[in-house]
């Protein structure tokens, strides 16, 4: 009897040693704009913490950076008060989401914490806190054709299973109208969207008109709006490229869309100049645009045996200028870009879409030489016509002169009624070839 006493008094003591006897903190020493400077105890960059606030409660927080014995610190949500001296809790163990097919049809925020009041979410699997990364000599490569229901895209700007591709756009062209189509007749297994600090109106219309309750129900939305903090903006970008990658790995063919990648290097802005980096180009600090490549490589193809994942991204393109700085970059990193045209939208032309400045650099791989070929026809047919459009009116074409132009004026009628789709029409991948070729016999 006394040897099992003595046993369990053993095991009662050794107990103890994972036991926290004094719970360490730092404190608050200075709130500078979205940045809190504190003192004390060591904290990893990228390590949550739960600062107290004046209430009792604790704001989630993010180690951003140092200098000396000064940590910087973000905060997720937006403070409802905070004095000098509040104390900084470091998050030791911090709990992982879990995530399964159960998150369909939920919507998020960039913590993953649910928005639809449909209860918690959990999961059999651990979400991964860093962004998916493939060895690139094992990424399999686009080799079939993705049907995103949308005939100037199809026909012309074929996209192929894994192709990541931006949809470039000013304000107020359409860009959320083609988005909402591209969701809806896409073909894919499932659908993630991250709503990236947009007007927080376009939530609920996007899942009522663009992706509606069939929509929603095989798809996983991840919201950030544009009143939410620079750093819960950039974790819901993250985080809809996490979510995507662990459906992809399942062997599903995902589509990721992101609304904007812009609003992403806004927020990366935003923090890397609270903490002081010296802006570059039109304000944008160097990290800008390191980090954008490194998100886009998140997506794309996983390895052989696993699903595809394709990604649409919505860059905005301010004062439609095309060499803006984010637009310039995402150019360079992505494999093709769709540009609306103002021009275009203003005649009533939807969806706006320039296919002479836009271009998809997958299309010779998921498709045939005679489809390309015919899309490489119409489109010269197009510029050419576009060139000549602003003098018929004037006298200043004599038909005749050129048989090469003369063919363009007479296919103009037929290519403007081609390249134009109501909202609700679908438009399939093989009648959109079909037509085509039809077209410039």
């Amino acid at each position: 009897m006394s040897l099992l006493a003595d046993f369990k008094l053993d095991e009662a003591l050794r107990s103890l040693d994972s036991v926290q006897l004094a719970k360490v903190s730092g404190r608050l020493v200075r709130v500078s704009g979205m940045v809190l400077e504190s003192l004390g105890c060591q904290r990893l960059t990228g390590q949550r913490c739960h600062v107290e606030q004046a209430d009792g409660s604790l704001l989630e927080a993010q180690v951003v950076g140092f200098n000396r014995d000064i940590t910087y610190l973000m905060p997720f949500k937006k403070p409802v008060g905070l004095m000098a001296g509040s104390r900084v809790f470091p998050v030791r163990d911090e709990a992982r989401l879990q995530i399964d097919e159960s998150w369909l049809g939920r919507v998020v925020n960039g913590l993953g914490e649910p928005l639809d009041e449909l209860g918690k979410l959990g999961g059999r699997d651990p979400l991964p806190t860093e962004l998916p990364t493939v060895n690139p000599l094992k990424r399999r490569p686009v080799e079939e054709p993705l049907d995103v229901g949308v005939r100037a895209i199809n026909a012309m700007l074929t996209v192929g299973k894994g192709q990541r591709v931006g949809l470039f756009a000013g304000s107020g062209v359409g860009k959320s109208v083609l988005l909402g189509m591209i969701t809806r007749q896409t073909k894919a297994d499932v659908v993630v969207v991250g709503l990236i600090g947009e007007r927080g109106r376009e939530v609920q219309e996007f899942l009522l008109h663009s992706l509606g309750p069939e929509g929603l129900r095989k798809a996983v939305v991840v919201v950030a709006p544009a009143n939410e903090s620079p750093l819960m903006r950039l974790k819901a970008a993250e985080l809809c490229h996490s979510i995507a990658a662990y459906f992809r790995d399942l062997g599903k063919d995902v589509l990721l869309l992101v609304d904007s990648l812009t609003r992403y290097a806004m927020a990366q802005r935003e923090i890397a100049l609270a903490l002081g980096e010296p802006p570059a180009t039109k304000g944008y600090p160097p990290s800008v645009f390191g980090l954008l490549p490194e998100l886009v490589e998140s997506a794309g193809n996983g390895e052989s045996g696993q699903g595809s994942l394709s990604a649409l991204y919505t860059v905005l393109a301010e004062g439609d200028d095309q060499q803006d700085p984010v637009v310039d970059c995402a150019r360079a990193i992505l494999d093709g870009h769709i540009v609306l045209s103002r021009k275009l939208a203003d005649v009533g032309h939807y969806p706006a879409i320039d296919i002479a400045a836009s271009v998809s650099r997958c299309m010779s791989q998921v498709t045939a030489p005679e489809h390309q070929a015919a899309a490489r026809q119409l489109k010269e047919f197009y510029g050419t016509y576009e060139k000549i459009r602003e003098l018929i009116p004037l006298g200043g074409y004599t038909p005749g002169m050129d048989a090469k132009t003369d063919r363009a004026v007479q296919l103009a009628p037929s290519i403007e009624r081609f390249l134009r789709q109501e909202v609700g029409d679908g438009a399939e991948l093989g009648t959109c070839i079909a037509i085509l070729r039809s077209l410039i016999k």
